[in-house]
């Protein structure tokens, strides 16, 4: 049941541009009339909305620079009896506080992907992402403030360890005034003037994930800062602060923040039973959700006291609270089975760095001073040895997964390495099977024909499969053959041959397309497989060299010298080629534009564009929408004309070039 006030709907969907218009209600013509004013007011945001070093892009933490080289500094070269700790300990919280910040998205991705306990089903989408991108400028704005606040106020010097007197005062004021005070803060952001000046850009986001909650303009963080310093500036002023109280204090806001926004319900029902008193004092996620689709109720920061004495605790909280413990773990209709490629790919998986992931594969310099995290990342994955949820989707009907297993590229190069990818292949197949889901389709290397034959290797050993193989290259074939230039009479094929390499050849032969290859064992090795008639337009030649090449794997950056100024290579291999000329053009690897109605993407797909799907991936997601109760592994093709219309006819679009690189 959808409970989200129509004029609230409506706003949102200007703030939010992917929040679906089928769930919007504008009511009668006067709320219409409002909702365009409140609309058109959210366009002027109030003063200082934007953050001050917002000019300085990535390169905002030279803000934080000076002053944590200063306190290093002085750390290492004072006497022991004038080092304070205090100090020197700033900027490894600050990198604590991002750390604590990262595992708590990784695990909400992770749990909503899955579906058990989940709250909202809405989606999210890629403007979500940019727009809570730079989450951690809260944590730079509390760095620079504390720094300031440590070094020119006397009592917040050379503090202990621990002070008990001071941690119980920061309890109680905490529980008393802050909470009061945010309570009746958080209201008054609600008013029309601050909400569409200020606080809307923080309710754009109707599904929230952890670091939703810290995505607020500048003017509201100082706020929040002034608001939440009460405790700590009483107890330095007091004498009774200590660096534990100081670290403990604003750890529990992160964490309270971030596990009211997770989305996802973690508070054991048993907890309230044992102790009643506690529903007064510790909020929940679906408790807070509510407030982000119910907009005028449960105001509080952490504890529903206030909400409970002000009347305004929505009256479903405990209805929602039950219903999203009962939820139970989603069962994809498809699932889309991917690997790592290299260990930073860990990464820029949708369950890493959120911004990494909304953009291309590109290699990022500052990702190699994270080896000790990459090496122990490996580690797990290495021990963890099975299949594990990356994203859910939804297309249609349709309910879609992509599961990744935990191996790198190299690895499917190494014949010892076969036996134990295979193994963790199968048991995903198993696992696919037993769920009742109805496609599965092999991504990257899981469907490589020296390791298992395109799939051949698991439809023979299970003969009774019930959950559809899907490999994708009949897809592949038909992208490739519709990405050739119109008026194409000519084209190389050169990398290795493979079964999309010779069902290609077979098809552009079929359609006069004379195709010219650069090595004898090549040629012949086409030529047994095209047949006598398609072998007609089959050339060997290195010398008027067609200015289109299709490469797969193993093209060597020598054999791309070879090619003529402007040719355009066009992949038809899982991976791209390396660009080695500034003077061609590379196409993507076989991929297609998703439709608008593909929902909850919010990741791009190793190297491919913002909503742009891989072949091998959408053909699993066409043999579900067709019903088609076959396999598609081995040698065995689908017809690549029929297959390419089907894509057609439910959204999906051809990709243009690429540019020069």
């Amino acid at each position: 049941m959808r409970h989200d006030p129509p004029w609230y709907a409506f706003c949102n969907v200007y703030n939010y541009s992917s929040y679906k218009y089928r769930d919007v209600d504008p009511g009668s013509l006067q709320q219409r009339t409002a909702l365009a004013l409140k609309v058109k007011m959210a366009t002027k945001p109030g003063i200082l909305t934007e953050w001050p070093w917002a000019w300085l892009g990535d390169f905002k933490y030279l803000v934080v620079a000076p002053w944590a080289i200063h306190e290093t500094y002085s750390f290492m070269v004072k006497d022991k009896n004038e080092r304070d700790l205090s100090h020197f300990l700033i900027f490894p919280y600050l990198l604590f506080r991002m750390l604590h910040n990262q595992i708590w998205i990784t695990l909400s991705r992770y749990r909503t992907a899955k579906g058990n306990k989940r709250i909202v089903d809405k989606t999210i989408e890629f403007e979500q992402v940019d727009r809570e991108r730079n989450w951690d400028d809260q944590i730079i704005l509390n760095g620079l403030l504390i720094y300031i606040g440590s070094m020119y106020v006397e009592q917040g010097q050379h503090l202990p360890w621990w002070r008990t007197n001071g941690v119980i005062l920061t309890i109680l004021l905490h529980t008393g005034p802050v909470e009061f005070i945010y309570y009746w803060l958080h209201r008054a952001l609600h008013h029309h003037f601050l909400y569409t000046r200020y606080h809307s850009h923080h309710h754009s986001s109707i599904v929230t994930e952890p670091i939703t909650s810290v995505i607020h303009p500048f003017a509201e963080h100082i706020a929040y800062f002034v608001l939440f310093s009460i405790p700590i500036l009483v107890t330095v002023l007091t004498g009774t602060a200590s660096i534990l109280s100081f670290a403990g204090y604003i750890t529990y806001i992160d964490f309270m923040n971030n596990m009211g926004h997770c989305n996802f319900e973690l508070i054991p029902k048993s907890l309230f039973s044992m102790f009643p008193i506690l529903k007064y004092f510790i909020y929940t996620p679906s408790y807070h959700s509510l407030h982000h689709t119910q907009f005028r109720t449960n105001y509080c920061l952490f504890m529903p006291l206030y909400d409970y004495i002000y009347g305004t605790m929505d009256k479903s909280s405990d209805t929602l609270y039950e219903t999203s413990l009962e939820r139970k773990e989603e069962t994809p209709d498809v699932v889309y089975l991917t690997h790592l490629t290299t260990p930073e790919s860990i990464y820029y998986l949708r369950l890493g760095f959120a911004y990494l992931a909304s953009e291309p594969h590109k290699s990022k310099w500052y990702l190699r001073l994270m080896w000790p995290v990459t090496l122990w990342s490996m580690m797990i994955a290495r021990i963890y040895g099975r299949s594990f949820i990356v994203e859910r989707n939804i297309f249609n009907s349709l309910k879609l997964q992509t599961w990744a297993i935990p191996t790198y590229t190299v690895q499917y190069y190494m014949q010892w390495q076969r036996e134990s990818i295979n193994k963790m292949i199968q048991d995903a197949i198993t696992e696919a099977e037993e769920k009742g889901i109805k496609v599965l389709s092999l991504g990257l290397l899981n469907q490589e024909e020296r390791l298992n034959g395109s799939g051949d290797l698991f439809v023979r050993n299970h003969p009774g499969l019930k959950v559809k193989l899907v490999d994708g290259s009949s897809l592949a074939v038909a992208v490739v053959v519709n990405s050739i230039p119109k008026g194409t009479t000519q084209v190389v094929l050169r990398g290795d041959l493979s079964k999309v390499a010779y069902a290609i050849a077979l098809a552009l032969c079929q359609h006069g397309i004379q195709v010219f290859t650069l090595r004898e064992d090549d040629y012949q090795n086409l030529k047994a497989r095209l047949g006598n008639e398609a072998a007609k337009n089959l050339v060997i030649s290195k010398i008027n060299v067609p200015k289109v090449w299709l490469v797969g794997d193993g093209l060597k950056e020598d054999e791309q010298l070879k090619a003529p100024k402007e040719t355009t290579f066009v992949p038809f291999s899982q991976f791209p080629p390396k660009k080695v000329r500034r003077d061609c053009f590379y196409a993507y690897t076989p991929a297609m534009l998703a439709p608008k109605n593909l929902e909850n993407v919010d990741s791009c797909e190793n190297w491919l564009p913002r909503r742009v799907m891989s072949a091998w991936r959408i053909a699993g997601i066409l043999h579900a929408m067709r019903e088609w109760n076959v396999h598609e592994y081995g040698n065995m093709m689908f017809d690549t004309d029929k297959i390419w219309q089907a894509s057609i006819e439910h959204g999906f679009r051809p990709l243009s070039y690429e540019s020069k690189p």
